[in-house]
């Protein structure tokens, strides 16, 4: 199959290249489409690769009718639908580490150029004069604190401390331990604020972090701080930072970023002299451009060719070698939601998946999500609304279907075994797998029964009294309507007790043949399963 691949901004060249030697891929570069133009060209692209010029709208989307993946050279996605994107089982994948030394330099370049005055010395001494008198600080000995320790801001933290600055910082994801070993002091925002002599940012912007640095953080700061943004604009509120340095709380502010880009000729930030404004260059450098166009020409074409997710902020996201390992597993996962939601007789409420043994350690989130792809793939899926690894948990919880996970490094009788339990208004329905090989997987429960059954294909699944005769009776009627049977597998309580029968079909069984058997004084279920 050949893929189409669309670029709405400029890619570097390096890039370019690696899409167009992909033998499967054809590439268009279209940059600087606009949003009309843009909905009437996505229709048949089965991959759109962005900066942060285009817009990636729901309407955009709407349009988007062959679209697998959007591949965002850069960190930010803030330009992505990403709820829009999953809903409608589109990957959406960015470069994390491609900008990342770039940023942080930047950065770093921002906080020295703020402290030394130096724009303002430049442009005076441009305009012809020579100001002696304007005087800066040292960063030597003052305390730098960065809000947001991830991959950018561990490096503004390390060049900090080369400058023989003193670093607390803030993230609520990374323990004091981890800090320690780069030599930062973990802090709350409470304790940062009265004791920083510098602020520096480097958080995504969330419903979270949208306004954090505002007028109550701002009075809580030391008198005199500076202010640094290299991540995104409307994390710092503009209209606050403006008071403050009129009112001499905050000596100034070097921002790469701000809420409107380009901001408007009248914007209260850009008649400061406090200020200094770059114009989002935080990943503009050779390097960078070169980093991120390629990573994301790779991603985009390992993900359409070999259905391998990398950086994918909306997915779980596996190497080709942990995909390979992980395979069957996925695979039964998703045999087992398909299996357990044919099973049920109303849409589930909750799904509790229970890996045990050394599936355990496996990738467990992506193990369930392969669970719920079956499930709800079975449940909800048409032709208009594919189910994927994707969209699949967003559409158990649109469906109110709540997902537990619950995993035990126990094993029982496998040691590669994965269980699935459904909760719904009709009752509870248990069934459970194990991987034996790369190659072989099987059904070992169905509810209380114990056996090891193939999931695949067309199961003609009776539930019957253990007595003779019955499987019998099954493959004569079978037999008379031209089904032939490719196998079967039985599970039973005890002698005499209850039975399970899985007769493998190499054809659908009509209805009227269900019925037939239905009516057989030894069955007292039978349903036709497709896996």
């Amino acid at each position: 199959m050949r893929y189409r691949v669309l670029l709405s901004d400029a890619l570097g060249p390096e890039g370019l290249a690696r899409l167009r030697e992909q033998p499967d891929l054809d590439i268009e570069a279209k940059p600087g489409l606009s949003p009309d133009e843009l909905c009437r060209t996505i229709g048949d692209f089965h991959a759109l690769i962005i900066r942060s010029g285009t817009k990636v709208t729901a309407q955009v989307l709407e349009h988007a009718k062959q679209l697998r993946v959007i591949g965002r050279a850069g960190i930010g996605v803030d330009n992505v639908d990403v709820a829009a994107a999953t809903k409608r089982g589109i990957v959406v994948m960015n470069t994390p580490g491609g900008s990342n030394v770039t940023t942080a330099e930047h950065a770093i370049a921002l906080l020295m150029a703020l402290t030394r005055n130096i724009p303002q010395a430049v442009a005076a001494v441009r305009a012809g004069k020579w100001p002696r008198n304007l005087l800066g600080a040292e960063v030597c000995n003052k305390t730098l604190g960065v809000i947001g320790l991830g991959n950018i801001g561990t490096i503004v933290a390390e060049r900090a401390l080369g400058l023989r600055m003193k670093v607390i910082a803030f993230d609520p994801f990374v323990t004091p331990e981890t800090a320690a070993r780069i030599g930062v002091e973990l802090v709350t925002l409470e304790q940062m604020y009265p004791r920083a002599d510098y602020v520096t940012i480097h958080t995504p912007l969330t419903p979270e972090t949208r306004g954090l640095i505002g007028r109550d953080a701002i009075a809580k700061m030391k008198r005199g701080v500076r202010i640094v943004n290299c991540a995104r604009g409307g994390i710092v509120d503009e209209t606050a930072l403006a008071e403050a340095i009129g009112s001499g709380q905050v000596a100034g502010a070097a921002l790469d970023v701000l809420e409107q880009e380009p901001p408007p000729a009248d914007h209260p930030l850009l008649k400061l002299e406090q200020v200094i404004c770059t114009p989002h260059l935080g990943a503009q450098t050779g390097e960078a451009q070169v980093n991120v166009a390629v990573a994301i020409a790779l991603q985009v074409a390992e993900f359409l060719t070999k259905g391998t997710i990398q950086n994918a902020v909306n997915a779980p996201s596996l190497s080709p070698e942990v995909l390979q390992v992980l395979r069957p597993y996925l695979r039964l996962g998703e045999k087992l939601g398909g299996l357990a939601a044919q099973l049920a007789k109303a849409t589930p409420t909750e799904v509790t998946v229970y890996p045990s043994g050394d599936t355990a350690e496996r990738e467990v989130k992506t193990l369930t999500t392969a669970i719920v792809r079956g499930l709800v793939g079975s449940l909800f899926e048409s032709a208009q609304d594919p189910v994927n690894y994707v969209n699949a948990p967003a559409v158990a919880r649109d469906r109110g279907i709540r997902v537990i996970q619950s995993k035990t490094p126990h094993a029982g009788a496998y040691r590669n075994a994965l269980g699935v339990k459904l909760e719904t208004p009709a009752g509870a329905v248990r069934v459970a797998g194990a991987v034996f090989d790369a190659d072989t997987i099987r059904v070992t429960q169905i509810n209380d029964f114990k056996l090891e059954a193939l999931p695949e294909g067309y199961i003609l699944l009776l539930h019957n009294q253990d007595v003779p005769g019955v499987v019998g009776r099954v493959g004569t009627l079978l037999g008379e309507n031209k089904i032939n049977i490719a196998g079967l597998e039985l599970g039973r309580e005890h002698v005499g007790g209850m039975a399970l029968s899985l007769f493998h079909v190499d054809d659908p069984v009509p209805d009227a043949v269900l019925a037939a058997l239905r009516t057989h004084p030894n069955v007292v279920s039978a349903t036709l399963l497709k896996l």
